[in-house]
């Protein structure tokens, strides 16, 4: 056995859920704590450190604990949604301030930030999204207070160098906050080269089992900006069911079986079907023709992620006659579960949508992988 000092390895860390065993009963799996208020003493103070659970809850300390372990952070904070996450970091900045946040990212935020964000009074531009001269040329002219990053992006799977990225926010003087929902803390550590903050759509990967919407936020310093989300989170009310919080955890126990399982099958299918007759693209990180790949290489590692598009020859048509053809894929929002997904991601996002109208976008599950071979290819044909 190791000594009780060694530092162990993430994957022990998650399958353990940090490893904590609570006095009195020692069970291994938490409690959960559903009581909404904690009681004062004679003297008015709260002896067990807890006033209301709309401002924290203790369901929350170990899920947030393994998150920040996970992440190298100080902190983490869990939220109702990775939506509320996100928005909860852009609105503890102030009226005025300068964003940039890439030309390609999650669909729900990126239409936040146009219709609520940017008539609130935060100056939003886009920025490309895998180029650093780019963001560059626009961080040193807009002086931004916030650099948002999201890599790989959803649905076309660009690559940010989040190294070179915090590069110019130290230049600028802005605070680099990545989402890495797609990548997870199994594949990239956007601490370790220079962020700040780190987001999660914990619905996704962190939880893997399509039962949660949570999110979360990690931070490299318990600082000003830190404490301004808190009291974001807790005075909007921005928080986390108790029952929510412990199916979260109880995902993450298995989060580096799941994450590297979902990497082996996308990676296999991403060879399989490159050069496609039927296909114009395949886009994802971890094949050679990729465009980002050299920099997923640095920073992602261990796998490329499970995410991945495909972009049919045929059109918008083709790409929609595909999606219904699958059988074993099922055809729904969301990813980084245990079964796989498919969307004609531009008909979900509507109006205004970014996204090539001949993409479908899949979620790589942990299925046997010849199976999905086989319902890509028959859909195919």
């Amino acid at each position: 056995m190791p000594d009780r000092n060694t530092k162990l390895r993430p994957a022990t860390i998650a399958a353990q859920g940090t490893g904590r065993v609570a006095a009195p009963y020692r069970e291994i799996v938490p409690p959960i704590h559903v009581s909404t208020t904690y009681e004062r003493g004679a003297d008015g103070a709260y002896p067990g450190g807890r006033v209301y659970s709309r401002a924290d809850n203790p369901s929350y300390d170990q899920a947030e604990a393994l998150i920040a372990s996970l992440e190298g952070a100080a902190a983490a904070m869990l939220f109702a949604s990775g939506q509320a996450a996100a928005a909860a970091l852009f609105q503890s900045l102030t009226p005025g301030d300068a964003v940039l946040a890439p030309r390609s990212m999650y669909w729900a935020l990126r239409k936040w930030l146009l219709e609520y964000a940017s008539p609130w009074g935060l100056a939003v531009e886009f920025y490309e999204n895998s180029s650093i001269d780019d963001l560059a040329q626009k961080a040193r002219t807009a002086r931004p207070r916030l650099i948002w990053i999201e890599t790989p992006a959803n649905p076309t799977w660009d690559i940010t160098d989040i190294a070179a990225a915090t590069e110019i926010a130290r230049e600028t003087g802005a605070t680099v906050a990545v989402d890495s929902t797609s990548a997870t803390p199994v594949l990239t550590h956007p601490i370790e080269l220079g962020a700040h903050i780190v987001m999660h759509s914990a619905t996704k990967y962190l939880n893997g089992h399509s039962d949660v919407i949570a999110g979360a936020l990690a931070t490299v310093h318990d600082d000003e900006l830190w404490q301004r989300i808190r009291y974001v989170r807790g005075g909007g009310g921005a928080v986390l069911g108790p029952f929510e919080t412990w199916l979260l955890l109880r995902g993450m126990r298995t989060l580096h079986l799941r994450v590297a399982a979902a990497c082996a099958n996308a990676q296999a299918i991403a060879e399989y079907f490159h050069g496609h007759s039927e296909l114009t693209h395949v886009l994802y990180p971890g094949l050679a023709s990729h465009p980002g790949h050299a920099v997923a290489a640095r920073q992602m590692r261990g796998g490329f992620g499970g995410m991945m598009s495909l972009r049919l020859r045929g059109g918008e048509d083709a790409a929609k006659a595909f999606a219904a053809r699958l059988q074993v894929f099922k055809r729904a929002t969301s990813l980084g579960s245990v079964e796989s997904l498919a969307e004609h991601r531009a008909s979900v996002e509507g109006p205004g949508t970014t996204c090539p109208a001949d993409l479908v976008r899949l979620s790589i599950g942990i299925e046997h992988v010849d199976d999905l071979i086989g319902d890509i290819e028959q859909a195919l044909s």
